[in-house]
């Protein structure tokens, strides 16, 4: 196995497909969340008053805590924030 490459940075940490596409999408909301939050130019605390969590929740997503937040979660602080999701679902490309 010391030879062996992963296809993305996800599928080295994690043991099946699922779950490394379950990394990239939550990597990819908690980006855009961050974005929107570091744009209102608040505190912390107001942001995550706006948010409806706790400051230290929000400094978890800040930080890039990937393990503190699930899908679901993350769906619901886009709510908060005022963002939406567009979904688009296409093949894999072949390797």
């Amino acid at each position: 196995m010391a030879n062996e490459r992963a296809t993305s940075v996800w599928d080295a940490l994690v043991d099946t497909p699922e779950e490394a596409e379950n990394l990239r999408l939550r990597s990819k909301l908690m980006r855009a969340i961050t974005r929107v939050v570091k744009s209102w130019d608040v505190s912390q605390t107001e942001a995550a008053r706006r948010l409806h969590i706790t400051q230290p929740r929000l400094n978890d997503l800040l930080k890039g805590k990937i393990d503190k937040y699930s899908l679901d979660a993350l769906v619901n602080l886009l709510a908060a924030a005022d963002l939406e999701i567009e979904i688009s679902v296409s093949n894999k490309k072949a390797a």
